[in-house]
């Protein structure tokens, strides 16, 4: 019911709205695409991006592949809500996307949801490409996308009821260690 919020030291309530949106990087579990381009959607992040940096940025988020085999390769356009896209293949171009705006600050919500095992691979990788040197916030149900974080929130009833690294966490055996055990126990079914 108290506290702050600081980001280097500074309260966010102090801060003026657009600087804080400027510096926050957003992926979630359905991804947003504008009625467009692949390149119109891209560029939302960074306006002056060139060819080259859009097509890092895909290749960094495993999506330079289907994009280049689409008809119009960046001037293909995705549909409403990017409905000629895949699940996958949407979460990866919002991965993109993210990447070429390059925040210090990245919150990922439940962006390995959804998709089938191959494409969580592909979307868990280029994740761990996209939070190397920058403060991440994961909210996840899918355990492999947080195990590699250095502090891991297991929350229960809006409550904070564990926390340490994935190896602390599992060693202590509570809700953490439960979950983590499930969902092997999942993926063999």
């Amino acid at each position: 019911d108290e506290g702050t919020v600081s980001i280097d030291g500074r309260c966010v309530s102090g801060l003026k709205k657009d600087s804080l949106r400027a510096a926050i990087g957003y992926v979630t579990q359905e991804s947003f695409l504008v009625n467009g381009t692949v390149r119109e959607n891209l560029v939302i992040a960074k306006r002056d991006a060139d060819d080259a940096a859009l097509w890092k940025a895909l290749e960094i988020a495993n999506a330079d592949t289907f994009i280049r085999n689409m008809p119009d390769g960046l001037d293909t356009h995705v549909g409403e809500r990017g409905v000629k896209l895949s699940v996958g293949e949407k979460q990866r171009v919002s991965i993109a996307r993210a990447l070429l705006k390059n925040p210090p600050i990245l919150l990922l919500d439940e962006a390995t949801a959804s998709v089938d095992t191959e494409t969580e691979r592909l979307i868990q990788e280029a994740l761990e490409r996209l939070m190397e040197n920058r403060t991440s916030f994961v909210i996840a149900h899918r355990l492999s996308t947080v195990r590699n974080a250095d502090r891991i929130y297991v929350l229960s009833g809006g409550e904070i009821v564990e926390e340490g690294t994935h190896e602390e966490l599992l060693e202590h055996g509570g809700i953490y260690a439960e979950l983590w055990k499930t969902s092997f126990l999942d993926e063999d079914s």
